[in-house]
């Protein structure tokens, strides 16, 4: 027995469904890079918020702003192929569509971003367009005295406990490459 007529049925109504509106983030003073990194994350997996907002220039790239909420504010970067890209100091970055590298003053080699990953900085980086198509990425950053600084501690070598992370209010992030 076949269910295609059951699977058309239900994909047919699932059109007829508006998109529905997401919930808005908490108004708080403070956001931390887990938090920040979640907005980008909802914000990205809603197409449908900015899609429309997308411009491709095949001159140069082009950054555009998709929204400004109270603690942080997001935008996109659409870099044509071969853009000799620009200079980013986000907080939290993820690929949407596309091939693309960061390099970090001062840090050796570059870091290639993909689709799906959402990238955590702590200080200005350099974002490089690759490949033969656009590329397209989602970009978030707290506004100023928001973001509370995450601060990794080592516990002594001969412990057996797992890294400690600590939190306290300081305004840019200090975290230096990681993934969530």
């Amino acid at each position: 027995m076949s269910v295609a007529p059951e699977i058309a049925i239900l994909a047919a109504a699932a059109l007829l469904v508006p998109a529905q509106q997401t919930a808005r983030p908490p108004e708080g003073p403070r956001l931390t890079l887990g938090t920040l990194a979640r907005h980008l994350r909802t914000l990205a997996a809603s197409p449908e918020r900015w899609w429309g907002l997308v411009r491709f220039s095949p001159d140069r790239s082009v950054q555009i702003k998709v929204e400004a909420r109270p603690g942080y504010e997001a935008w996109l970067v659409v870099m044509p192929p071969g853009d000799v890209g620009r200079d980013c100091d986000c907080d939290a970055a993820t690929l949407i569509a596309g091939e693309a590298t960061e390099a970090t003053k001062g840090a050796p080699g570059r870091a290639v971003l993909r689709p799906g990953v959402t990238r955590v900085h702590g200080q200005r980086h350099r974002l490089r367009g690759h490949g033969a198509g656009y590329s397209i990425s989602l970009h978030a950053r707290a506004t100023p005295n928001v973001l509370r600084k995450v601060r990794v501690i080592q516990e002594p070598k001969d412990t057996a406990r797992a890294t400690r992370i600590t939190l306290s209010g300081i305004p840019r992030p200090s975290i230096h490459r990681a993934a969530i």
